[in-house]
């Protein structure tokens, strides 16, 4: 089963709707190469909308500037390109197609084909949490940055109940950037505070 990738930079606040005034500050060559490693896992990108339209209007004219961002730029370019969108759509970049049907039937499709090596979904807010509501995310990749945003959109929206996870990874940053790798984990045993009381500490 192919794997489903989460990757998002974060603040350490939980908004995940970037602010490039708090995001930008903190990109380093960490940084580029821990977002290198993330697009190296996969052969498709599942994105939503918004993101479609935001990576569609830059990454093609970065490649054809032939900067120093042209070889991500192409990388992106010649990816497969799944996109969210309740609306039709007419694309401009190549390599790109409409999810066809529900998102959770869809996704799970690509999972299980087996010419598919990885999905990664960078951003994409929406489609992430509705991903994980079905328990379709493999991996949430986050870069949390050391900015206490106090506005944007959240990863983990209000919900009936805990996401239970556990920590596959971390790596500290010079810029004080965490990246932490996350699987979905079971629901630790139930506890209660008789049954921790003997940790507490101690009085000297």
């Amino acid at each position: 089963m192919a794997k489903v990738i989460s990757t998002l930079f974060i603040s350490a606040d939980g908004v995940a709707e970037i602010d490039p005034d708090w995001h930008f500050p903190y990109f380093d060559e960490n940084m580029g190469r821990a977002v290198t490693e993330d697009y190296d896992t996969s052969d498709v990108l599942l994105i939503g909308r918004a993101t479609y339209d935001s990576f569609a209007g830059a990454w093609p004219d970065r490649e054809a500037a032939g900067g120093e961002d042209a070889p991500f730029a192409k990388q992106l370019g010649d990816v497969r390109k799944v996109v969210v969108s309740r609306q039709p759509l007419e694309f401009t970049w190549r390599n790109s197609e409409l999810i066809q049907g529900d998102l959770v039937d869809a996704v799970t499709a690509l999972k299980a084909d087996a010419g598919i090596k990885g999905i990664l979904i960078p951003g994409s807010i929406s489609v992430v949490q509705q991903l994980l509501a079905a328990g379709l995310v493999d991996e949430l990749r986050l870069l949390v940055h050391p900015v206490a945003a106090r506005k944007g959109r959240r990863l983990f929206d209000d919900g009936a109940a805990p996401y239970h996870l556990k920590v596959t990874a971390t790596e500290a940053f010079p810029t004080g950037v965490i990246r932490v790798i996350y699987a979905p984990a079971e629901a630790p045993t139930a506890a209660g505070y008789d049954d921790i009381k003997d940790q507490v500490p101690k009085a000297e």
